[in-house]
This record gives structure tokens, sequence and C-alpha cells, in this order.
């Protein structure tokens, strides 16, 4: 299928793309890596009349650490975040999950922004966003605002994206001493989307487990430091909230069943990576 006739403006500065969204009255979208966009444009699944490309701007591929969190910006690639110097030190969790995001072919194309705009529930970007409890750093011609991950996030690709603002970078706290991550995903195969993703974040204070691919977006629960049939308890009454759903490709039961057990599996995983 061929994507339905659109302007397109290649911005060469973060100024001129907030022009052109500030300028199309809510019909623009911003393109970075394009690996989602690019299909839903080819399948009219979205007609804007004008489309924002962002990539030439170079102030916007940045990766830099500043008060305690890694900011990245809205060009850096997956590949090169993947790529970059101690992510595993700084980013246990983001180093975890990264390579079941998609396949090294579109990790050199796709953006970390990028895929968090998009906002699939299957999606471990998003999903590591949520569990370290990021920022996302919005800007426009008028103004710019940081909303929490979880707030960002409003549904199943639905975010609070004003029509005039892109994502000028999303921001990771950085790992704390004596807190261990976990990361593991069922999928039909690997780089496909998430069946069910967890995410686990154990400290001293307690538990944050992350759930992908069950509800309309990643979401997160904090316990404190269960275990044993406390934990399973836990573990079951979460993935009865996520109101599971059956599809062609798990039932709700089999994704229940593996919220229960792949959560577990991460939170004692991140637990033993404290020590």
């Amino acid at each position: 299928m061929k994507p339905p006739a659109f302007d397109y403006v290649r911005a060469a500065t973060l100024d001129e793309a907030l022009a052109a969204l500030a300028e199309s009255g809510g019909d623009a979208r911003v393109i970075a890596g394009g690996q989602s966009f690019m299909a839903m444009l080819n399948m009219r699944l979205a007609r804007p009349a004008v489309l924002v490309d962002i990539m030439r701007i170079g102030a916007l591929d940045r990766i830099e650490e500043a008060k305690g969190e890694l900011v990245v910006g809205a060009g850096v690639r997956q590949a090169k975040l993947l790529a970059s110097e101690g992510l595993s030190r700084r980013l246990p969790l983001v180093a975890l999950a990264l390579p079941w995001t998609g396949h090294v072919q579109t990790r050199s194309r796709g953006t970390v922004c990028g895929s968090v705009a998009h906002a699939d529930p299957s999606a471990e970007l998003p999903l590591a966003l949520v569990a370290l409890q990021g920022t996302v750093h919005l800007r426009s011609a008028r103004a710019r605002r940081r909303l929490p991950a979880e707030a960002f996030i409003t549904g199943m690709m639905a975010t609070a994206r004003a029509e005039d603002e892109l994502i000028e970078a999303v921001s990771f706290p950085l790992a704390a001493p004596g807190t261990g991550h976990a990361f593991r995903e069922i999928a039909r195969r690997h780089g496909d989307f998430a069946i069910v993703a967890c995410g686990a974040v154990v400290s001293g204070r307690g538990i944050r487990l992350t759930v992908g691919g069950v509800a309309d977006r990643p979401t997160a629960r904090d316990w404190p430091l269960l275990e044993g049939s406390a934990l399973d308890d836990a573990l079951n009454a979460f993935a009865y909230e996520l109101e599971a759903r059956d599809d062609i490709h798990a039932s709700a039961r089999y994704r229940r069943d593996m919220v229960r057990r792949i959560g577990r599996a991460v939170i004692e995983e991140a637990a033993r990576c404290r020590a």
C-alpha cells in the first residue's frame, strides 16, 4: 500500500520543527526513525497533512548525564543507546530490555523517544521508562514541560502529548547502589512484540514490577519486600487487575499465568542482583 499525500518538512533546527508543528493546526506528525510510523502511513492508519522530519537536528542526538539521570535526546537511535559506554552500569534494566527491541536492523533506525511516543503497550522501551519512573521532556513553540512516564502514556498508542508538542528527550534515573534489576519477556519470536514482558526493580525499600503486553499500557505495582505466599498473592491480584483479553497471540488465562510466573522470576533475579 501507499501512504496518502502529505507535505514534508525536513527540519534543520529544533525551532524550525516546532514552528512547523505550531503552524499545522494539529495536522502534523513528527517522524524520526519511522520504524512504526511508516507502516501506519502505508496502511493509512495515520493521515497527517504535514510530516516533520527531525533526524537532521544535531542537538537532539545526545546522551548525557544530568542531575542523577541519563537524558536521551529525540534523535538517539536505539542502537546508539545500547552501545553507549557503561549502559549496563548506569541503566541495567534498559541494557537488558533493549536487545529484545526489534532486530539489529530496526534498532539501527528506530529511536528511543520514537518508541515512547508510539506507546505500544507491548514495546520494551516504554515499559523500561515506566519501571524506572522516568520522565518525558515535551517542547512546543509555546513552552516546555516534563511529565512522568506513567502520566504521559494514557492508553494503547495514546499519550498526553499536545498536537503542537514533540518529545525533546526522555530521562531515566541512574541505577542506585543496592538496587537490582531484571527483565524477561515471552514473544512468538525474538524481536517480535511481547506477549508478556516483565521488568523488576528491587531495592531495600521494596519491589517495583512493571508488566507490558497485557493491559493497554505498561503498568507498574510497588510492594514491600514480599516473599513466599504473600508475593504469590500480590502477583495473582496484579495479574487479574490487568484485565487481560484473548487474542490471536495468546489467551487471557495464559497471560495471567505468565504474569505470575515471569513476575516472580524477575523479582527473584533482581533481588539476587542486589548483592
